[in-house]
């Protein structure tokens, strides 16, 4: 079985990210085109958690196969950890591709973490639960692991900072990834000064109740009838995470960067809610023709996130000119050719949106030669 609304859910997904991370370049950007400085959540910081959720849905059927009474072999293993590896080894190419102003990498502080080493962990070790543990164990797992980050993040004093302290260097999970990964392996960016990560270690562990989320709804899917109250089903599902995550928030606030519990659940209720859109749509009322260009961005997402993120490294750390004060290629394009005649915010809005029909010509030039790469 194959959800075709998975794909187009995962096609706008990566849409939205090559938008996202385009714009974000720019001083001026709506604000739901950026970040939320820490506390709090904007569309934006719907993106990612997305991409762990479908990673999720997407294992309910690559691993439906193994069950208490098929247990998978050495070589299902292998592929699991083969695939981490490699996604793991794509992140590091990302953010060693430039490095101290040169094209080349820099062991001695290229940052370890990052989106892609993310959601290598994740999978697998949402992957091993999965195998593993039965039905009710992976619930308690997830409940565990959600509980257990909130308590230790408010309740377990860091050295010099105390308990519940939840800024970019003082929260416990900054500390843990202090003491696991060199200062200098660590995020240098968004005030961060090399003392946490957005994508740490620590903070990983609930990111792994994100993939789990998308695993229990595939798996509530696969046993539903292609009806409209399957789609109800999992509106009212997303309206209820969407209630748990925001009472969460107010004791353990939502943050993307801490990647929260409270957050985990909010942004697993809006992911619900864009599914049960999706397969409304799609798999019950058939009404396909708005989908095909997501249905073909997704099917080969990873391949447009990697090479959408190098272009975004080139057109930034390049100039057009020589000294000092030369601008950066984007700085150009986005001053010469969108922001002189449409204004900075609605420039860098144009200048994202022809970035992502740029990647979207790309993904049909690959879809119609049957280009599908895959990890």
């Amino acid at each position: 079985m194959r959800l075709t609304s998975l794909d187009v859910f995962r096609g706008i997904t990566i849409a939205g990210m090559i938008l996202v991370n385009l714009a974000g370049v720019a001083d001026d950007v709506y604000p739901p085109l950026a970040h939320a400085d820490w506390h709090g959540c904007t569309p934006t910081d719907l993106v990612f958690p997305f991409f762990l959720f479908i990673v999720g849905v997407a294992m309910t059927f690559s691993l439906s196969k193994y069950t208490a009474d098929n247990k998978p072999n050495s070589a299902v293993y292998w592929r699991i950890f083969r695939r981490a590896a490699i996604l793991f080894a794509l992140g590091l190419l990302l953010n060693g591709f430039w490095n101290k102003g040169v094209w080349t990498f820099d062991f001695s502080s290229i940052r370890i973490m990052g989106v892609l080493q993310r959601i290598s962990l994740t999978y697998l070790l949402a992957s091993l639960a999965v195998l593993n543990l039965p039905r009710k164990g992976q619930w308690i797992l997830a409940a565990v692991l959600l509980i257990g980050y909130w308590l230790t993040m408010m309740y377990v004093p860091v050295p010099e900072y105390g308990a519940g302290v939840l800024t970019r260097e003082g929260n416990f999970g900054a500390y843990i990834d202090r003491l696991i990964i060199p200062n200098a392996h660590l995020y240098a960016g968004d005030g961060f000064k090399n003392m946490g990560d957005p994508e740490g270690l620590f903070s990983t562990i609930p990111a792994v109740v994100s993939v789990l989320a998308g695993y229990f709804t595939g798996q509530w899917i696969r046993k539903q009838p292609v009806q409209t109250r399957t789609s109800i089903g999992l509106a009212l599902f997303g309206i209820g995470c969407l209630i748990l995550g925001w009472a969460w928030g107010w004791v353990f606030p939502i943050n993307k960067k801490l990647w929260t519990s409270s957050y985990v659940i909010f942004t697993s209720g809006w992911a619900l809610l864009l599914l049960a859109a999706c397969y409304e749509l799609i798999e019950v009322r058939l009404i396909k023709r708005w989908s095909k260009p997501f249905e073909i961005m997704g099917l080969n997402a990873i391949a447009l996130f990697v090479a959408s993120v190098l272009l975004i490294k080139i057109l930034v750390k390049t100039k057009i000119g020589i000294g000092e004060t030369a601008p950066s290629t984007y700085n150009w394009i986005y001053q010469n050719i969108f922001a002189s005649w449409a204004g900075t915010f609605n420039g860098s809005l144009l200048f994202a949106l022809v970035t992502v029909l740029l990647w979207w010509a790309v993904a049909v030039l690959m879809y119609r030669q049957r280009w599908f790469l895959k990890v």
